[in-house]
């Protein structure tokens, strides 16, 4: 087989974006992918939780139809037919992966990747044959993996976000440890579906890392959902019986190591039980017990530890190190997307691997830069930023000047019930340095801000801005 000008093994976002775009641009490419064309986002990730929250959004939104003079007598839902439509969203995404791939020329290669040396890889197909394989560049894109706390191994009951998304059928109620994006998102999902939900934060408040006020704000609208939140609370104890799973959280310093006890054999069925989430409450503790436990304390790089030693290639418990060029500690192998640690986010691998690609095969112009990174929590209600916070200028001694506007200044979201919501953007000198979203359609309005924060834009650039009237979007002429 000639020399490959690139070969990328893991063909998740990243991996996948920098393929095609050196394929498209004429270069010999090829992919080696193991668990599914599109990796972690398509089938663990974004796209499962994303086609349930379309489908409990809908189901929640039934209540506010009378308002508008629709009545929708003893709605129901059925949830095997949402896992269908979870299914075959992710099916169509895995395709659509596999499709553009080819349709760019990409080498496809079903199997495992292990490289050799820098400029060779092992590839090992489904039926254990192997061959050799030799290129120019090499591009890890291992992904990630859900992070547990010390001490704590997934169970029948006690899950990470795969379980979840496994489940075939809805629990009665579940204790989700982790108020972070996935947190939040599974929060919102289940208790739009009826199961009962109580949430522990070891943080002061939920999605510690955004916004306060858009991080109050959801966690009104989860209490709303009935969702009770314990923050402020680390997990010091969990375990698990044939019904259900019982966890005590106390307030202070973390918990070195999890006290944790498996079930015995003899499983109780998926889905049984159906009691409230049981607390007991005495001075800086909690006993929580519930059907299942949610485990999102975050994730980690996927990292092949044995593979990295012996190429010398640098990493730490973060992800493997890269330089400005995403090149590792030896020459000629890259890395992109979660395997590099940050910020886990689909778009950021995909920009990663562009500017990778174009720095390669190109003229260099397409850049990454970190700050340009939006993030999105897909609640409901959303919670979008791109930039900095108020807290984050603060921390960095910068003065800003806050401009705010409220949903409720928007006619086009009390016409279509929009909800709460806020618009906040953060000027440093006259130019945007940062901008929150937090309401119904954040993950659509924070896009505009983020390509003028890439720009550089100021308040004078912005005021330029001609938005059509009567939209949602039309709220950002009023920042």
């Amino acid at each position: 087989m000639p020399v490959l000008d690139i070969l990328v093994i893991g063909a998740g976002p990243g991996g996948h974006a920098a393929a095609v775009r050196a394929a498209k641009r004429g270069w010999k490419a090829a992919i080696i992918e193991k668990q599914g064309w599109g990796g972690t986002c398509t089938h663990r990730g974004c796209i499962p939780t994303k086609a349930l929250l379309a489908c409990s959004r809908r189901y929640a939104e039934l209540k506010k139809l009378g308002r508008m003079g629709v009545s929708v007598a003893n709605a129901t839902f059925d949830y095997a037919a949402m896992k269908r439509h979870q299914k075959q969203i992710v099916n169509i995404s895995a395709l659509g992966v596999r499709k553009s791939l080819q349709e760019a020329g990409v080498d496809l290669k079903e199997g495992e990747g292990r490289i050799l040396s820098p400029g060779e890889v092992e590839w090992t197909m489904p039926d254990g044959r192997r061959e050799h394989l030799s290129a120019r560049n090499l591009l890890i894109a291992w992904g990630s993996e859900p992070a547990l706390p010390p001490g704590v191994q997934p169970a029948e009951r006690i899950l990470t976000s795969d379980g979840v998304l496994a489940l075939e059928s809805l629990p009665g109620s579940i204790l989700i440890v982790g108020g972070n994006v996935i947190g939040v998102e599974f929060a919102t999902l289940l208790a739009e579906l009826g199961v009962r939900v109580t949430l522990i934060e070891m943080m002061e408040r939920l999605l510690p890392g955004e916004d306060g006020e858009a991080a109050a704000l959801l966690t009104r609208e989860l209490k709303n959902l009935g969702v009770v939140v314990h923050a402020g609370m680390r997990m010091k104890e969990i375990r698990e019986n044939s019904s259900g799973v019982q966890l005590s959280a106390v307030s202070g310093p973390p918990v070195e190591k999890i006290q944790w006890t498996q079930a015995s054999p003899g499983a109780h069925p998926p889905g049984g039980g159906g009691k409230d989430p049981d607390a007991t409450r005495s001075a800086g503790s909690v006993r929580l017990s519930a059907d299942y436990a949610l485990i999102c304390t975050g994730r980690k790089p996927r990292l092949h530890a044995g593979e990295l030693d012996a190429l010398g290639v640098g990493y730490d418990r973060r992800g493997i190190a890269v330089d400005g060029r995403q090149m590792t500690t030896v020459s000629g192998i890259y890395a992109v997307g979660d395997v590099t640690g940050g910020m886990m986010l689909a778009h950021r691998a995909m920009q990663q691997g562009k500017a990778l690609a174009d720095r390669l095969f190109g003229d260099g112009s397409l850049v990454y830069d970190e700050r340009w990174v939006p993030s999105v929590a897909y609640s409901h209600p959303q919670v979008a930023r791109v930039g900095m916070t108020e807290r984050d200028a603060r921390e960095r001694g910068l003065p800003v000047e806050v401009r705010r506007a409220d949903y409720a200044a928007s006619i086009m979201a009390r016409t279509e019930l929009r909800g709460p919501g806020f618009v906040k953007a953060l000027f440093h000198r006259g130019r945007l340095v940062g901008a929150t979203v937090a309401g119904e359609g954040a993950c659509e309005l924070i896009a505009p801000l983020g390509l003028a924060l890439s720009q550089g834009l100021d308040l004078k650039a912005l005021r330029q801005w001609i938005l059509p009237h009567p939209t949602l979007s039309e709220i950002l002429s009023f920042i």
